[in-house]
């Protein structure tokens, strides 16, 4: 489950274009934040994506990826044009192809080759009548299957497309949009997939074409309902309408780390899929938390990408990286699905889920250093914009933004260890995080107080 919004220039404070997502994934699931530099490419050469391999294109742009450690494909992205990228899981009525491309693999496909929003939505729906879309996409959960829907921005505009299988619709977006695990477009889309409506009234979905509406038709409803997609929407959706033409980065971070009933006595033991920042907590309901997040600042000549490169943003600096970099800041090494205390993923899911114990009084711990350390960093940027800093200065800038937070993590991480604290918490809760804990070979401290209570 995830959550994608975007904000243009006449509903931003500053006049840029701003995108931000959240990924939602399984908790032991560790995101890989990486630079994949551009190409040139021979002839006949061939883009292995998660399943199947297609034709690469002969020139390929820098690229800023965050992606699941052990798929191909990315599920947000910036490129050196500045078209940024999310995704979203959609459930249809549409039959699931066996293999296929997954719309992350169509996603990183777009950003490769992309130079504005509108070409990344030609290149997408072209993989979709071509490839299709289809594949397992979780990585414990082998039974994961879904259809995508995507916002595509540039420095200037931005686009909603939503998919059911090689069917699609999209939607020029006007001020700000934000999509999650539902389709949004009804009969208000701008393009569309040749059969689209015709294909809907040959499985009697609807009577006419007067009668079609794309979300209403091709939605399977229970799981829609189920991953509480529309409650989440709509409270990003109002947020971001409410606050038209004075949207910040700041702003869209908080958007991030909204929860569902956020107060003094909310706890991730008590959450639900409504929240937009997720936590996970039973196998059969809440199996999915938010395991990295992006805030990407679509400014003219040097778009800045505001990356967390860890799960539970409400316990994360956002940090900022710049194209034309080569390598991420120092982070250790590439995350998989087991504890490592050498990288950055892990290193923050231990203070996450020693927060687990007590979240309310743990987090409030850290969380004003948290703020103003992040607070800094987005105002030196803003500093180095406006001062038209060199692509040296601001990677330097980035390094040293990546390394504060680093240190930052460590003492907090010790302090929360430290604490004697814990709440009341079900069973099932901490059976469930006994076991992801077990699974992911987490230290036995933080099994134990990650569980305590």
């Amino acid at each position: 489950m995830c959550d994608t919004m975007v904000a243009l220039g006449n509903a931003t404070a500053d006049g840029s274009v701003i995108l931000a997502k959240n990924s939602d994934r399984e908790p032991n699931e560790a995101h890989v934040v990486e630079f994949v530099p551009g190409q040139v490419h021979r002839p006949g050469s061939v883009a292995r994506c998660t399943y199947v391999g297609v034709p690469q294109a002969r020139q390929t742009l820098d690229m800023l990826l965050c992606r699941p450690f052990w798929m191909w494909g990315c599920e947000m992205g910036v490129n050196a044009a500045g078209v940024a990228m999310g995704n979203e899981a959609v459930f249809t009525k549409e039959p699931h192809q066996r293999t296929g491309l997954l719309g992350m693999d169509m996603m990183r496909l777009a950003l490769e080759r992309a130079e504005t929003a509108r070409q990344a939505l030609d290149i997408v729906t072209a993989l979709l009548g071509t490839y299709g879309q289809g594949g397992v996409a979780g990585y414990g959960n082998r039974s994961m299957r879904y259809h995508n829907a995507f916002i595509i921005a540039d420095t200037a505009s931005a686009w909603v497309l939503e998919t059911a299988g090689k069917h699609w619709a999209a939607r020029r977006v006007q001020d700000v949009a934000s999509i999650s695990n539902g389709i949004t477009i009804g009969a208000d889309f701008d393009l569309a997939s040749p059969q689209l409506v015709t294909h809907a009234i040959e499985r009697g979905w609807c009577q006419n074409a007067a009668d079609f509406d794309f979300a209403r038709c091709y939605s399977d409803t229970l799981y829609t309902r189920f991953s509480h997609c529309r409650q989440r929407q709509a409270r990003t959706q109002a947020e971001l309408e409410a606050n038209a033409g004075g949207v910040t980065v700041r702003e869209m971070m908080v958007l991030l780390r909204s929860h569902d009933g956020d107060g003094v006595d909310w706890s991730p033991a008590r959450s639900s899929m409504s929240s937009v920042c997720m936590h996970a907590g039973t196998k059969l309901l809440r199996d999915s938390q938010t395991t990295c997040s992006l805030v990407a600042h679509l400014k003219p000549g040097a778009p800045t990408a505001w990356v967390t490169g860890t799960s539970a943003p409400c316990l994360s600096v956002f940090k900022p990286l710049y194209l034309g970099e080569r390598q991420a800041p120092e982070s250790g090494p590439i995350p998989g699905a087991r504890y490592d205390d050498l990288s950055l993923w892990w290193r923050h899911e231990r203070l996450h889920r020693a927060v687990l114990r007590a979240y309310g009084p743990l987090q409030a711990l850290f969380a004003s250093e948290l703020r103003a350390l992040e607070e800094r960093f987005v105002a030196a940027d803003d500093g180095l914009a406006a001062a038209q800093a060199s692509p040296a200065e601001r990677q330097a800038f980035s390094r040293d933004c990546w390394a504060q937070a680093d240190e930052a993590l460590a003492a907090w991480t010790v302090r929360v260890e430290s604490a004697p604290a814990s709440e009341r918490q079900s069973w099932l809760y901490r059976r469930y995080w006994r076991r992801q804990n077990a699974l992911a070979g987490m230290p036995p401290a933080t099994i134990d107080g990650a569980n305590a209570g």
